[in-house]
């Protein structure tokens, strides 16, 4: 499957509690096999795979870019029963306004044959980020440091699978045509030191600091001012980013000339520029300029080795594949299921097969079944999408001649995805009458 989405950047950072600290038991092998190795699934270039939390199976998103365990989609169907509960508030990137939240002690965390009987986790009561209906999959948390600190971790994107190595058998033989990064720490968060070109007519390499990662489905983000080179670029378009714990993000996106790390050149990455109420917590690291996301990371082979403070990166076939984006404007979301009627045709032939008269009989059966349904969640102004004339609220009932409700989210957001000049047309739903929109799809960067 094509990974190529980057419209949606999902922030879950900086949390800050100062409150009790609580000591955690690691994760830790239960057996003496040398290495567990776990599938996941590759969504918005955002690892999701499953963990047991108290027994109960549920959906995170492995995030490098988090100190804490959160959970914020918990339904009553999920049934997750949490311990030593306090009430405590969180803030993030977004707006100032700090959340509700629980945190809990003593919770038993489970990945196939990896275990830890004391984790410690914050749950916010709703889906602030509106992750599960912008991915198509349900997520019920995210989890960053608190399992990346006790293995050596491979990632290989390619062929989507972590594998975890056990530390007592020392099992890991090194990573040929590896290059080797240190990382730096600052609050639990793993830090990198980059190069970038911001401008095609200096070829000067500016130094550069980035948090990595892996819950951010951009390339790159950069905080203006930060970098005397970091500045307001002048060939952009106004995004939505996407979203953080208090609130939108919203900022500019554009593109730089090349991101250099070690001996790695990748050319044209997509850049984004968050506007500074945003990111007013994340530049409580004053060293920092900025993330490196999902679609830098997706490119290699990663390792992390939070023990030796070691990242190594191995390219991949998907490390010339060239950096894209949402060229129509739409944000789409999972908008629950509807009936589908669906019909068949058999035909029967009756009489004998030896006669040259043959009779056949034609029956139709209709089958009725739930389908997923998805709406237009936000319209980019300015963007093909915007100026053909489709609006937030309209339901995707066609695209390109297929019905929506037979493809997958990440099958329609792919799309808009391809060259400049594709063509999209779309059928919606607006007050219960069907709209035919077409559109090509038209980079807004020079």
């Amino acid at each position: 499957m094509n990974t190529k989405f980057k419209y949606l950047y999902f922030v879950i950072l900086l949390i800050l509690f100062n409150g009790v600290a609580f000591s955690q038991t690691p994760f830790r092998f239960v057996s003496d096999a040398k290495k567990q190795t776990v599938s996941f699934k590759l969504i918005n270039n955002l690892i999701v795979f499953p963990i047991e939390v108290n027994n109960k199976k549920l959906n995170f998103i492995l995030d490098s870019g988090v100190g804490t365990t959160i959970l914020f989609n918990i339904q009553k169907k999920d049934s997750v029963k949490l311990r030593n509960v306090k009430q405590v508030k969180l803030k993030g990137l977004g707006s100032e306004e700090p959340v509700d939240a629980i945190l809990s002690t003593n919770n038993k965390f489970k990945i196939k044959n990896i275990v830890s009987a004391n984790q410690k986790l914050y749950v916010v009561f709703n889906d602030f980020f509106n992750l599960s209906s912008k991915l198509g999959t349900t997520i019920h948390g995210i989890i960053g440091y608190n399992l990346l600190k006790d293995f050596l971790i491979k990632i290989n994107y390619g062929s989507k699978k972590i594998t975890f190595y056990n530390p007592i058998k020392n099992s890991f033989k090194g990573c040929s045509k590896c290059t080797e990064f240190n990382l730096e720490f600052y609050k639990l968060k793993p830090y990198i030191n980059a190069g970038v070109k911001i401008n095609e007519n200096k070829p000067k390499i500016s130094e550069v600091k980035l948090l990595i990662d892996s819950g951010g489905s951009d390339a790159v983000w950069l905080f203006e001012n930060t970098h005397p080179d970091i500045k307001s670029p002048t060939n952009y378009f106004d995004d939505y980013l996407g979203e953080g714990l208090s609130g939108s993000i919203k900022g500019k996106r554009s593109k730089i000339e090349a991101l250099i790390l070690g001996n790695y050149e990748l050319k044209k990455p997509t850049v984004s520029f968050p506007d500074s109420i945003s990111i007013v917590h994340a530049l409580q690291f004053k060293e920092r300029n900025g993330s490196l996301g999902g679609d830098v990371l997706k490119r290699f082979t990663v390792y992390f080795d939070y023990k030796k403070s070691k990242l190594y990166l191995k390219k991949n076939s998907a490390f010339k594949d060239p950096f894209r984006y949402n060229m129509s404007g739409i944000e789409l979301a999972y908008n629950g299921k509807l009936i589908v009627k669906e019909s068949s045709v058999n035909v029967y032939h009756i009489g004998s097969k030896s006669t040259s008269e043959k009779k056949f009989i034609t029956d139709v059966s209709y089958k009725y079944s739930f389908k997923p349904s998805y709406i237009i969640h936000r319209v980019i102004k300015g963007s093909p999408a915007s100026e053909a004339g489709i609006l937030p609220g309209d339901i995707l009932i066609k695209i390109n001649g297929k019905y929506s409700y037979d493809l997958k989210l990440e099958e329609i957001v792919e799309k808009f995805y391809q060259k400049q000049g594709s063509i999209i047309t779309v059928v919606v739903e607006r007050n219960g009458i069907d709209y035919l929109f077409k559109f090509k799809l038209k980079s807004r960067l020079k």
